[in-house]
């Protein structure tokens, strides 16, 4: 056997820590608070909680309490029931898959996250966008959902199988009006899919409420969990036909599997960690959701402080109803173009003061997330910009 480098592999962890500020913008709501970094540890090891599965399925595990949690994840969205999946894209494959037939169109708004597209692509859907509305702030006009489902109905002769929205995009963290979707799809009688990832777990999100049939949540995003982590909730009228479980027989051995999801696969690989964390961060999600206008709040400062350097703008609706933000930022741009380290300078400048999540060689664009983080935090992260910004000589007001 050609000698493998296993050196690279011992002691590894990762250099961002406690002492650090974390603004990654996938990370901040999925950070784990101190009982579900326990709960890691304790059920680390493989399908650690499948040690007293008799049903088959994980969801139907009764110790640890995975069969109350996920009827009480159903009440926290307003929801009839749930499944737990491997993120947030899994569940839009399942859903998909259970709704729609190949060659079928489903209309999308045109911010969705790319694998919303993928899983219309393996489910061999069609998609049509609904467009936003450009620079700066991109939104999203619900109003142009009804054009886009009569566009599909006069060149199919068909109602779409499925219209799905992104609550808060990943691009600019755009917060869509989903209740005004969520009526439109009520009026034509189309299922409506909500991504939620990120969204639900963060601030308040009631799926009846908005007229939703299908709610997908990210637990790894959204509701500190390690990943990868999702929630597919859905109504009656559809859990049935979404969560139908397996009919097949072995023709010969005689084997059936008839506990097991069929669009999940069985049962979805998220049997340890994943939706140990997930249970031992709930309290803390359900207490947390009630102080999202607090951090809205905050974003709208940082946003404040950081557009005080010289062309910093931020893009996306304003005023922010998101904590997820992003900001062109030319100025910081220019500093790249003459720095030996390029586009790197500013990751590794904010690293020197410990700050972790701007991503590793953007200046023209940057995106971050303040979600969770303390006054005293967003003033350290403020503060780190400025004084970049002064370092190399860009104006700060």
């Amino acid at each position: 056997m050609t000698k493998i480098n296993l050196d690279r592999y011992r002691g590894l962890r990762r250099v961002v820590d406690d002492t650090w500020i974390n603004i990654h913008p996938i990370q901040r709501g999925g950070v784990l608070p101190p009982e579900s970094r326990e709960a890691l540890i304790s059920f680390g090891d493989g399908y650690s909680t499948c040690d007293l599965c008799i049903e088959g399925r994980v969801d139907l595990v009764k110790t640890p309490p995975i069969l109350d949690f996920a009827g009480d994840v159903a009440k926290f969205l307003n929801m009839d029931e749930v499944r737990f999946t491997p993120g947030a894209r899994g569940a839009k494959q399942a859903v998909f898959k259970s709704i729609a037939e190949s060659g079928d169109t489903i209309v999308i708004d045109s911010l969705a996250h790319y694998t919303t597209y993928i899983a219309a692509e393996v489910n061999g859907l069609k998609i049509v966008e609904v467009p936003h509305g450009g620079y700066p702030e991109f939104r999203i006009k619900t109003e142009d959902y009804v054009a886009k489902i009569e566009e599909v109905r006069r060149k199919t002769g068909e109602l779409p199988a499925a219209v799905l929205l992104t609550h808060v995009d990943y691009r600019y963290g755009n917060l869509a009006d989903a209740a005004d979707v969520g009526k439109i799809a009520g009026e034509y009688g189309v299922p409506y899919v909500l991504n939620a990832a990120y969204s639900a777990g963060v601030m308040p999100v009631d799926g009846k409420k908005l007229g939703v049939d299908f709610l997908i949540c990210s637990g790894h995003k959204s509701w500190g969990a390690s990943g990868p982590v999702g929630i597919l909730a859905t109504t009656y009228e559809f859990s049935g036909k979404t969560f139908r479980t397996s009919a097949i027989k072995g023709p010969w051995s005689g084997r059936a599997f008839l506990k097991k999801d069929v669009y999940l696969f069985g049962c979805p690989p998220v049997f340890g960690a994943p939706v140990a964390t997930l249970m031992a961060s709930f309290p803390h999600v359900v207490e947390r959701v009630k102080h999202w206008d607090e951090e809205v709040e905050k974003i709208r400062w940082l946003v404040n402080e950081l557009e005080r350097i010289k062309d910093f703008h931020q893009l996306g609706e304003r005023p922010r109803q998101h904590t997820l933000v992003t900001f062109e930022t030319p100025s910081f741009h220019k500093v790249a173009k003459k720095h030996s380290r390029k586009g790197f300078f500013l990751y590794e400048e904010l690293k020197k003061k410990k700050i972790a999540g701007v991503h590793a060689g953007m200046t023209k664009m940057i995106k971050l997330n303040s979600y969770g983080l303390t006054k005293e935090q967003l003033q350290k992260v403020a503060d780190a910009f400025q004084d970049i910004a002064r370092a190399y000589e860009v104006e700060v007001e």
